[in-house]
């Protein structure tokens, strides 16, 4: 659990660093929704620009990627951007997109606006598939040699080990909070099995995607990784499962137009769920010490979010112990 925070990044910091990169200032800083970084909007000038215009810097939380992690995530962008794929990429500086301030690493974007995807629209739903194959037809070209993959090891077991030393979990509650944690963590040892592992953007979720009337659009790939295909589709799924299937099938004709997709990656749905479920629990725990956790997250150190989650660990143990999700009509 680090003790970093981001206490030193003060605004004549992102000032100077803005500065430094050439850019003529001609707003305020506006920080937009993010715990994991700090990320700014601003208005500038920049170069021989003749009115200035909207850009984002974002200043990556050190200790978490490496500068070879990152380019690699900017590499990936460039790549989907060469492919005429909608990505928002960043702007390099003398030929680097990967920046150093006062020992920081940020990155500068244009500003880019568009709507939140909305994930019960069938017309949405089925621009985002054909986005995906096409994101994923370029991500299988060749794997992260940097960045990391999704994994029993990294999201579940050293998860396990953060939330083991949380004193948040009251006394009450361990035995049962790690007993349904363990046996999910057991069936997930047995049914998390991924054939290939592709390049993914890894966080693909309705808060962070965006549309205009051209289609769907992401504005960075701070989480991507090697990862099944899956995992960038399953988390537009919601409700029972005819509904989850309805939504699979309007994706997938779209997606399959432009990459193949394997079915048997539909049992990897549900391991996915309790890895990212576990994850964030050891997220929060490992982020504490930043002083914009227990501001934003209250709840965590509450017995009733930890009850919550005894409760959701044992519904994800039953969901696990179900057939898995089938393109075939359930009769």
């Amino acid at each position: 659990m680090t003790a970093f925070d981001f206490s030193t990044l003060q605004p004549d910091i992102i000032i100077d660093a803005l500065q430094h990169l050439g850019l003529d200032i001609s707003s305020g800083l506006t920080a937009l929704n993010s715990y994991e970084n700090r990320v700014y909007q601003f208005s500038a000038w920049r170069g021989a620009a003749e009115i200035p215009q909207k850009y984002v810097v974002k200043f990556y939380r050190p200790q978490r990627w490496s500068t070879a992690q990152l380019q690699e995530e900017h590499d990936f962008a460039f790549e989907l951007a060469a492919a005429d794929i909608p990505v928002v990429v960043p702007l390099r500086q003398d030929g680097q997109s990967v920046l150093q301030y006062g020992g920081y690493q940020l990155a500068l974007f244009p500003s880019r606006g568009g709507r939140t995807l909305e994930i019960d629209n069938d017309e949405q739903l089925a621009m985002l598939g054909r986005f995906l194959g096409r994101l994923h037809q370029v991500g299988k070209a060749k794997a992260f040699a940097y960045r990391p993959a999704f994994s029993i090891e990294s999201h579940l077991l050293q998860s396990r080990d953060v939330l083991s030393k949380l004193e948040f979990i009251p006394a009450y509650l361990r035995p049962a909070f790690d007993s349904a944690l363990d046996q999910v963590i057991a069936l997930c040892i047995t049914q998390y099995k991924p054939k290939r592992l592709i390049r993914l953007h890894g966080d693909c979720h309705a808060g962070n995607l965006f549309y205009t009337s051209e289609g769907p659009f992401f504005v960075d790939l701070d989480d991507c990784r090697n990862g099944p295909a899956i995992q960038d589709l399953w988390m537009m799924l919601s409700g029972d499962r005819q509904q989850q299937r309805d939504t699979l099938e309007l994706m997938l004709e779209e997606y399959e137009q432009y990459c193949d997709f394997d079915p048997a990656e539909l049992k990897l749905i549900e391991p996915l769920r309790a890895m990212r479920m576990v994850h964030y629990m050891a997220w929060l725990a490992r982020r504490w010490q930043d002083p914009a956790f227990p501001m934003n997250f209250p709840w965590f150190a509450t017995d009733k979010y930890w009850e919550q989650q005894c409760l959701a660990l044992k519904e994800q143990l039953f969901l696990l112990q179900q057939a898995p999700l089938s393109l075939v009509p359930d009769y």
